[in-house]
């Protein structure tokens, strides 16, 4: 019994320690990655924080201007630009981001869906959304073109009437240990509250008119947020692969100390029996 024991435990000790090995070399490759990963993160949020309030501030100064770009309208369509992983084995990155997306239309209609990264890709495809684009791939080395096409196809639904809200779901870095899953209005722009009616507030002047002015900057902001959006999500999902990943290799090294332990009191144990026996043996004789 303790000798078969012992090949089992032999056994589950070599599995252990071979995926041991594979999650001690993907937390590695995170960590290699992420450290660039973070660095294009952290220099591009003032610029994403600027250029969001921006966009806010240009609506606030639009008032009572005839801009669709600021115009609140009944919301019966949606269309949700959502940003997930290409890989699992992350934690709860994909998951936190995927059912904030999946529950935030409430009990309206279901949002269309433009999907970047894999996870994205599948999760709304399996729940019969309608996924007008995908972007598989795109999250480590993401062009500007890429961005571009993705914010083009979403002004145009916007501007055609197809949709009345466009939403980014991102994962907003923090640190390795804590990512958050985040929510953005982007169109129609939502001016802000309380600081647009101070006195001698200098107004902005258009030219040719700010319709004009809003159809050239509106696409490009929406692109540039968007980098900066797939930066920190990127970023996050590394962080949570590392932390997740050096759980896993925690684990499986206390793992392998359990088994370990309970192959030397079962070999012990052997012993023991295999003393008693030669013991009783001389003692017959």
């Amino acid at each position: 019994m303790a000798s078969g024991n012992m090949k089992d435990i032999k056994r589950r000790v070599k599995s252990v320690e071979s995926t041991m090995q594979i999650t001690k070399a993907m937390e590695l490759v995170a960590s290699s990655k992420l450290r660039k990963a973070k660095a294009r993160a952290e220099e591009a949020r003032p610029y994403f924080d600027e250029l969001y309030a921006l966009m806010c501030r240009t609506a606030g100064e639009a008032r009572g201007l005839d801009t669709i770009y600021t115009k609140k309208r009944e919301i019966k369509n949606r269309l949700y630009i959502v940003i997930a992983g290409d890989r699992g084995l992350a934690g709860g990155y994909n998951s936190n981001i995927l059912k904030l997306a999946d529950s935030a239309y409430g009990d309206g209609a279901k949002p269309r869906i433009i999907a970047i990264g894999k996870k994205s890709i599948e999760f709304f495809g399996k729940r019969g959304y309608d996924v007008i684009a995908e972007y598989p791939g795109l999250s480590e080395y993401i062009k500007v073109a890429d961005a571009a096409d993705i914010a083009q196809t979403a002004v145009d639904m916007f501007l055609a009437g197809e949709v009345d809200e466009i939403r980014l779901f991102f994962t907003q870095f923090v640190s390795p240990l804590v990512q958050n899953a985040l929510s953005m209005p982007v169109l129609p722009i939502v001016a802000p509250v309380g600081n647009l009616d101070k006195p001698n507030r200098a107004s902005a002047n258009y030219d040719p008119s700010p319709e004009a002015v809003f159809g050239r900057i509106i696409p490009r902001m929406v692109t540039s947020l968007l980098v900066c959006a797939v930066n920190e999500s990127y970023a996050s999902e590394l962080g949570a692969r590392r932390t997740a990943m050096e759980n896993a290799t925690d684990n499986a090294q206390e793992m392998i100390d359990t088994l370990s332990l309970q192959y030397n009191r079962a070999r012990q144990e052997k012993i023991t029996n295999e003393l008693n026996e030669i013991v009783s043996g001389a003692n017959a004789l």
